[in-house]
């Protein structure tokens, strides 16, 4: 049943009404032109069957034939909702809002059909970001860069003479943010009472109790005390009053920690008496027993460096209670000293696209580091490049010997202004150096444009499936915009 499926897979495709014509608006006929080259590059490469049968062949379920096809849209419209999703730089929740509304939209993810428009809700495209495994989207974006780098389809497809190719490769690393607070010590006790009574009270509602006051007031009484911690610091004897606060809200989050740990115990013991499934119960247990168990280091956290004034390591830090992976990143940089998320490592080349790229969940190593691993991938997937360039925080005498050893050209920047001067003489070089400095603008580009920021996805694991899509589309988008201005010049040249 498998081997059938892997070559060719029996559905009938959507019909899909012709766009309307647009006349002025350039700029929406631009994003139109590009969102048509981009569906045309997906169909004529093979890029979306392949994908397709490859999802398909790995699935372990045995199927029908009329099931095998309706897994196979499905798996079609995922595919082009997550690229759309990703390309637009909408949220989830204005995604779905504009995929009932955006005639084009509808158009590209074939939800528009004769009879009427059947878009999907947020909650699916969310579902559809995440139902891939790990490594698929990867795949995907490896297989599309290597079809632009060879000479037959790079014609065919981006109407180029010559193929990109992999000659010379630039990189840089970036922080991406996570979706979290500011992390103030005592914030994290408000946020872990907020969490405890809220799911105590969901847990109350079941009809499971235990002697204690109403949930709200514990929340009263913690918004108070920050309201307290807040002004304190323009008062006289600020230190010692805040102190005190935080004593209070210490004593308070203890408190709240003992009933949730009595409510957990009585949704284990009685889940059966609930209107809960095992796994929605499952849930709710995990989400108190994730704040419980990291409460007596945030108190801990909280009291070693305001009451006892006394520096905590990094390393140890809880920065959310939420994420668990987050970091603390200081680069320096004008706008942003310190961030809090997690490094991101990206190689593109000459022509921008991104053909490396490493999400890294533990505290980043030094950038030079990145080097040796980043070569090694990038031979694997498409060729040994011919030249190197990074700025001075990947110079190391370590990446100077590798590069050599490989025969691989030297462009990262040296660190000594000596040697910066030596080597600015090689013509080679400053040009390399001066094409790197728009690698800043591609990684400003993927952040601002196709991530967000900070981006909203939940836990590492979702937010490094968020990044490959991302890398995925913005490559499609470079590729299309690549063939719809190539197309434009074609019928300007035919015009005159």
């Amino acid at each position: 049943m498998k081997e059938k499926y892997m070559a060719n897979i029996p559905f009938q495709p959507e019909f899909r009404p012709a766009l309307l014509a647009v006349y002025g608006a350039k700029d929406y006929r631009d994003f139109r032109d590009t969102l048509i080259e981009l569906d045309r590059i997906l169909v004529e490469s093979g890029t979306e069957d392949k994908f397709v049968c490859q999802h398909l062949a790995a699935c372990t379920e045995v199927m029908s034939d009329r099931k095998h096809a309706f897994r196979a849209k499905f798996v079609r419209k995922a595919l082009r909702h997550v690229i759309l999703l990703a390309s637009s730089g909408l949220s989830v929740r204005e995604f779905a809002a504009r995929l009932a509304d955006s005639r084009l939209f509808q158009w590209f993810t074939c939800t528009e059909q004769v009879d009427g428009v059947r878009p999907v809700s947020k909650s699916t495209v969310e579902r559809f970001e995440k139902m891939f495994a790990e490594g698929e989207v990867a795949q995907l974006i490896h297989e599309l860069n290597r079809m632009a780098m060879n000479p037959e389809t790079a014609k065919a497809l981006l109407l180029q003479e010559q193929p990109l190719d992999i000659n010379q490769v630039f990189a840089d690393t970036t922080c991406v943010e996570a979706n979290i607070h500011f992390p103030v010590d005592w914030v994290l006790l408000r946020d872990a009472v907020r969490t405890l009574t809220k799911t105590v009270s969901l847990i109350r509602a079941q009809g499971l109790l235990n002697r204690m006051s109403p949930p709200g007031l514990f929340i009263k009484q913690m918004n108070q005390l920050c309201i307290a911690m807040t002004h304190a610091k323009h008062k006289k004897n600020a230190k010692r009053t805040r102190k005190g606060i935080l004593r209070k809200m210490k004593k308070l989050a203890k408190v709240v920690s003992l009933h949730a740990q009595r409510h957990r115990d009585l949704l284990l013991a009685n889940r059966e008496k609930t209107e809960w499934s095992e796994a929605q119960a499952g849930q709710i247990l995990k989400r108190l027993q994730n704040v419980i168990d990291q409460l007596p280091a945030a108190i801990h956290q909280a009291h070693e460096r305001m009451i006892g004034e006394r520096q905590v390591k990094n390393s140890e830090k809880i920065l959310s209670l939420y994420e668990c992976d987050v970091h603390v990143i200081v680069r320096g940089k004008a706008d942003a000293a310190v961030e809090f998320g997690n490094a991101l490592y990206l190689a593109e080349q000459k022509d921008g696209l991104i053909v490396d790229w490493r999400f890294i969940s533990e505290q980043p190593p030094s950038d030079g580091r990145l080097v040796k691993k980043s070569l090694k991938r990038i031979e694997a997937n498409y060729a040994r490049p011919l030249g190197f360039a990074a700025d001075r925080g990947f110079h190391s005498q370590a990446n100077i010997h590798h590069l050599d050893a490989l025969g691989i050209f030297n462009a990262i920047c040296p660190k000594s202004v000596l040697a910066l001067e030596t080597k600015l003489e090689d013509e080679r070089f400053r040009q390399m150096q001066t094409r790197r400095a728009s690698t800043e603008a591609r990684i400003a580009i993927l952040g601002n444009n196709y991530l967000g920021n900070p981006l909203r996805s939940k836990g590492f694991k979702n937010r490094n499936t968020r990044i490959e899509w991302c890398i995925l589309a913005h490559n499609l988008w470079k590729l299309a915009t690549m063939a719809a201005k190539r197309r434009q010049e074609m019928r300007k040249a035919q015009a005159a």
